[in-house]
């Protein structure tokens, strides 16, 4: 039996993965097929079957990849001094890319498309809907650990329900993901300074009393 070399592996997995990602940022979840996705990677359909059993084994690998860059920036701002600023910080920063540039929007705007080819999906798909929620409930307790950390050292509001608070959050963030795919022209900058106001507002000391 052949040994299999695990870094190269890993690195024919990684590039499936981005392969994928480029199909299904053009052509939908459901418009995106195996064949596709093959001929994206050059590789044969036998040989993506040693990898990934659908696509959706590929989906759920790519929410891996995403949680593994999440945990890093998560752990980072939990050391921070202020991990709430550091999040802000993070939107502050993405938004003065967007401005800059395009092909970083064109990217964002692709992920977010992807996103909610995800969630119409998960309601006609079981197994799709077992990996939105998995991957959902994973930021959720990423981002309320974040928030329990804060009002441990009096920096956001203590009365908040750090596990509410993170699931009201996310589901702005999505929201205004959202925005970007409705309009395309919109003004990304102006719409990220007013969400580092509300979430300012919403999680400043003593704004739930």
């Amino acid at each position: 039996m052949r040994k299999i070399d695990p870094v190269k592996h890993e690195q024919k997995r990684r590039d499936i993965l981005e392969a994928a990602g480029r199909c299904f940022a053009k052509d939908g979840f459901r418009g995106a097929s195996i064949s596709n996705i093959c001929s994206e990677a050059k590789i044969s359909s036998g040989h993506l079957y040693h990898y990934f059993v659908s696509k959706e084994a590929i989906i759920e690998a790519m929410a891996e990849v995403g949680l593994e860059h999440a945990e890093v920036r998560f752990h980072h701002l939990m050391k921070s001094d202020n991990p709430i600023e550091g999040v802000i910080a993070e939107i502050e920063q993405a938004s003065s890319q967007s401005c800059i540039e395009q092909r970083h929007h064109a990217d964002m705007r692709a992920k977010k498309q992807l996103h909610l080819d995800m969630l119409a999906e998960a309601g006609r798909n079981p197994a799709m809907a077992e990996i939105v929620r998995k991957h959902s409930a994973k930021i959720n307790g990423m981002l309320a650990t974040l928030l329990r950390a804060a009002q441990e050292r009096g920096q956001i509001d203590q009365a908040l329900d750090a596990d509410v608070a993170a699931a009201l959050l996310l589901g702005t963030f999505e929201g205004v993901g959202k925005m970007t795919i409705r309009d395309p022209g919109h003004d990304m900058k102006k719409e990220l300074d007013m969400l580092t106001t509300l979430i300012k507002r919403f999680l400043a000391p003593g704004s739930s009393k």
